[in-house]
């Protein structure tokens, strides 16, 4: 199968190249490579960022791709401290947002929840699945609790905002559930 070039025509191309079936294509070094396989490589590396929220899993990265990872964080801590956004919502923005989906339904109810909004000063990248974020929280526009340091977590290709961030924003309310990990 070595190095037959492949010719187009109306029998195709794997018959020319004297090939069994359909979708062969001959790769570097006149290895015979399945298209199948080609198709696969361009699409990791089409989608590849994507699936990540934009920043590489081997840990290389654009200032593109790290730039669109920063602002999905960013909208994201946003819309799930905003008043406006819906419970059902939020729930799907938070690290096992389901495990919280009570208490997030809970607080939705509040006239004061829905005046909160979060300022978000610093986004840092540390790993493919992990974000530092410096953030502030607003009610009724005036800062009630400044320069705070939380976790973004990529979940199922959604940057969100992490447990541990959450579960200490409950704790200064003195909220206590089973779903916060317990401290040791």
């Amino acid at each position: 199968m070595g190095g037959a070039p492949i010719v187009r025509g109306r029998t195709g191309p794997h018959r020319a190249a004297g090939m069994p079936g359909p979708a062969r294509a001959l790769g570097r070094r006149g290895r015979v490579v399945a298209r199948g396989a080609l198709v696969l490589v361009a699409a990791a590396l089409a989608f590849g960022p994507v699936a990540t929220g934009g920043v590489l899993a081997a840990g290389a990265a654009t200032p593109t791709s790290v730039a669109t990872t920063k602002a999905r964080i960013t909208a994201n801590w946003k819309a799930f401290f905003a008043g406006s956004t819906p419970a059902a919502r939020k729930i799907t923005l938070l690290q096992d947002g389901s495990r919280f989906a009570a208490i997030i339904r809970g607080q939705a109810t509040s006239p004061m929840a829905k005046s909160v909004a979060a300022k978000v000063a610093k986004v840092t990248i540390t790993s493919s699945t992990n974000a530092k974020v410096r953030y502030s929280l607003t009610v009724g526009g005036k800062t009630a609790l400044a320069n705070q340091t939380g976790t973004a977590v990529l979940q199922r290709g959604t940057w969100k905002v992490g447990v541990a961030s959450f579960c200490a924003l409950l704790a200064l309310e003195q909220v206590t559930t089973p779903a916060c990990p317990k401290k040791k």
